[in-house]
């Protein structure tokens, strides 16, 4: 499969709902992340060839990493880049049409070893973005949240709409995470509703694909690179929660959908609900389909659960059914998620 990454942004850049946000200009926070990157390096190809540019404004903590994962477009003279920590971040000198809120910490470790600093880059980065929506008078606003926000739903439910939320141990620190996502939606609301900020919630499945960053050390990449390397897939848990996944350009079309017609206040689930799968069954589709047989799934799991940062086990289908409803339609299977990521990964 020759470079899936190409074809991928070829999609995104296609996308009719992309060609609506010609002329304005969008502040992608997070910028050097998946999504982030992936979101600006499609604006860039779009803007090739089309005399209409969308402008784009970068926000980073590191210039140097936002120089090594965009290359040559980096300095692209519809790029602009702001550096700043998002907690700390007031303003910047651009007018904004359209914000993408993707900036958070997502490394599950950090959720029990920096719970404080989860929590508040979630909210205090959150309300800055607002913020300045509302100074900027923005047209749209889509925040980023994640399918951890309804931490451990009713296991009775066949499909976990918008609205059934679940328990979460807020004693637990690895709570940081997903109620710091709460927050920030309840945040996202009140501005809507005080302040008249057109923000929407994209409450995102796990997501990956081509593009993935060298550092991304989740269960997806783990998978992929014991498979290329052939060594023994390990899981540090039993496995038996439920994941819910979507593909990257998948997940980038929802969010260019909900920046044109999402509805104000209102949160979105992005999954591709075929994907739903335990995390032991997943090890082993992706050892039998990509493994050559010279290699195993096998357990290791450490007394202290809080080793890993790994959320409770869960069993929740998320219904993509509102999102649907505005038109989106997921293109990519589980499997060929990984067959595009792994391909990547060897290119």
């Amino acid at each position: 499969m020759k470079d899936v990454l190409a074809e991928d942004l070829e999609i995104i850049r296609r996308d009719e709902e992309l060609e609506r946000l010609a002329g304005n200009t969008i502040l992608v926070t997070g910028a050097t992340g998946l999504i982030g990157s992936l979101f600006i390096k499609a604006v860039m190809l779009f803007n090739e060839d089309n005399q209409n540019k969308i402008r784009v404004i970068g926000l980073v903590r590191d210039f140097e990493k936002a120089r090594r994962i965009f290359g040559d477009l980096f300095t692209n003279s519809e790029l602009f880049w702001v550096q700043s920590d998002l907690v700390e971040f007031t303003d910047i000198e651009f007018d904004v049409d359209y914000i993408i809120h993707t900036a958070s910490v997502t490394t599950s470790k950090l959720f029990v070893t920096n719970p404080v600093e989860t929590i508040e880059t979630m909210y205090c980065g959150t309300k800055n973005i607002l913020e300045l929506a509302r100074k900027k008078k923005c047209k749209s606003v889509v925040y980023l949240s994640s399918m951890e926000m309804y931490g451990v739903p009713d296991a009775g439910l066949p499909k976990v709409q918008e609205k059934d939320l679940g328990y979460i141990d807020i004693l637990n620190v690895r709570s940081s995470y997903s109620e710091g996502k709460r927050i920030a939606e309840c945040l996202c609301a009140s501005y809507c509703d005080e302040y008249g900020v057109p923000v929407k919630i994209a409450r995102l499945a796990q997501t990956f694909g081509a593009g993935i960053l060298q550092q991304d050390n989740r269960v997806y990449a783990q998978f992929a690179r014991s498979v290329l390397n052939k060594r023994d897939i390990v899981l540090h848990t039993e496995g038996k929660s439920y994941g819910n996944y979507c593909y990257t350009t998948d997940a980038i079309r929802a969010l260019i959908l909900l920046l044109n017609k999402g509805e104000n206040g209102q949160a979105y689930n992005v999954c591709n609900e075929e994907t739903t799968t335990t995390i032991a069954d997943m090890a082993k589709m992706v050892n039998q389909e990509f493994g050559d047989g010279s290699i195993k799934v096998i357990f290791d799991i450490p007394k202290d659960q809080k080793t890993y940062g790994y959320a409770p086990d869960v069993k929740m289908c998320l219904s993509s059914e509102k999102l649907r409803m505005l038109g989106w339609i997921p293109q990519y299977s589980l499997s060929q998620m990984y067959e595009r990521m792994i391909a990547y990964m060897l290119e």
